[in-house]
């Protein structure tokens, strides 16, 4: 899921992205799990990809019966385990996002939230895919990206990070249009509407598009 998410941006290095995150960020960060929480049921079988140190999954496993969190970072799980103690409900996997080892339609729920899309660094129709294969017939399957509204909040929390040593330096010059540079090599995108529509398009899936608190902008697939 990117060499920053396993390595530089994993763990306690994580959490302290979360922690500078400013205002504006955290109510982000809060709607994006609530718009999730709001649509979970009490019997749901869920997986959170990109699950990081567990930051989103007690508010999904007090939604929902049974929670696993996937990420590719040991340490970042190594942090989950300690978050998320306590909680018999939440359970933790070592797994790529885009190849996941699970048997056809295991959950009920699949969640990749806060632009894990570009963040995980993946083939993007690979992930799509993937993540309605493991989801029931009768599940949702959510995405989000960044709503382009967002972008100086965005750009001003990865100047934050920054700032702090958690990320290379920006390429201000460079950072534009969706898209945070950094001068290490360092890339997170934007997917726009009609990106996901075409990594959907020959899929027999049903697509809505939400835009979430002016922040967000989910895509809701419906198998």
């Amino acid at each position: 899921m990117g060499g920053y998410y396993t390595q530089r941006l994993a763990g306690e290095g994580l959490r302290r992205c979360y922690e500078l995150a400013p205002p504006r960020v955290q109510q982000y960060l809060r709607a994006e799990v609530d718009f999730v929480v709001a649509r979970l049921r009490p019997t749901d079988l869920v997986v959170d990809l990109g699950c990081g140190y567990g930051r989103a999954m007690p508010a999904f496993a007090r939604a929902a019966h049974l929670v696993v969190g996937v990420d590719t970072s040991e340490p970042s799980l190594d942090l989950a385990r300690q978050y998320l103690h306590g909680l018999p409900n939440c359970l933790l996997m070592l797994a790529d996002a885009a190849r996941l080892p699970y048997v056809d339609e295991s959950f009920d729920a699949t969640i990749c939230i806060q632009n894990g899309i570009s963040a995980f660094h993946v083939d993007q129709g690979l992930l799509v895919r993937e993540a309605l294969r493991v989801t029931r017939s009768d599940g949702i399957v959510y995405f989000s990206t960044y709503s382009d509204a967002f972008w100086p909040y965005r750009l001003d929390w990865f100047q934050r990070q920054a700032a702090a040593g958690l990320v290379g330096e920006l390429d201000l010059d460079q950072c534009r249009d969706g898209v945070i540079v950094g001068k290490d090599g360092f890339r997170a995108t934007t997917v726009r509407a009609p990106e996901f529509r075409a990594l959907v398009d020959a899929v027999a899936v049903d697509l809505d598009m939400v835009e979430v608190d002016g922040s967000s902008v989910f895509y809701v697939l419906s198998k």
